[in-house]
């Protein structure tokens, strides 16, 4: 009867163990957006850019998300005004990213996730910066010729840049409902153009006044 109970006590506790070790895999797969969430970006690129890839701007819209699985719309513009429209599924289990658009949210340097077309990749730098109007926590990571910066809370990514012999590709979050531009910022953006307004009108008059004096 002793060794039964013995036995019984060993299976549950590596059971137990063994649930906590799934519950802290999948909580580092912890997903930060939501339906109804969506963010802006502004592309630019050099060179001679592959047909489909040739787009000034783009949005994301979460359209709805259950456990791992991220439900998106991704809308492109080209540059004569013609929109584009795709539905696609990202999956922060298996890696299926596609050009790692959202990443597991709440990530530090030194940790992982995995890209299924580039296997783990490693957070390298965390650093504090202002996307879309807002002062953010963002996370950096290098992928062959790419960068990416990512959003650390909502795993959103906010900017990219993605480099061939022949193009390059940068894109840079412009706009967004997850987080509120903050009104400082804007006050500060006002003051510095002011600041800048008024030393070029100080400068013309110093000209000015100089040919005048010359002549």
């Amino acid at each position: 009867m002793h060794m039964r109970r013995t036995i019984a006590v060993e299976v549950l506790t590596l059971t137990l163990v063994a649930c906590l070790g799934l519950s802290g895999a999948y909580g580092a797969l912890y997903n930060g957006v939501k339906a109804g969430d969506w963010i802006e970006y502004s592309v630019t690129y050099t060179g001679e850019t592959m047909q489909g890839h040739d787009i000034d701007w783009a949005r994301m819209d979460i359209l709805d998300t259950q456990g791992p699985l991220i439900y998106v719309n991704i809308t492109s513009r080209y540059p004569n005004g013609t929109l584009e429209a795709t539905k696609s599924t990202l999956d922060l289990q298996t890696g299926q990213l596609i050009d790692d658009f959202i990443i597991p949210a709440n990530l530090t340097v030194g940790d992982t996730f995995l890209d299924q077309n580039y296997g783990n990749i490693t957070i390298t730098r965390q650093e504090t910066q202002i996307y879309a109007g807002a002062s953010r926590t963002v996370l950096f990571a290098s992928i062959g010729n790419n960068t990416y910066v990512w959003d650390q809370i909502t795993g959103v990514s906010v900017e990219g840049t993605s480099a061939t012999a022949q193009y390059t590709i940068h894109s840079l979050a412009i706009s967004t409902n997850m987080w509120q531009p903050e009104a400082g910022l804007n006050i500060l953006i006002v003051v510095s153009l002011g600041i800048l307004v008024v030393a070029l009108i100080a400068i013309a008059i110093a000209v000015f006044l100089y040919r005048k004096n010359k002549r």
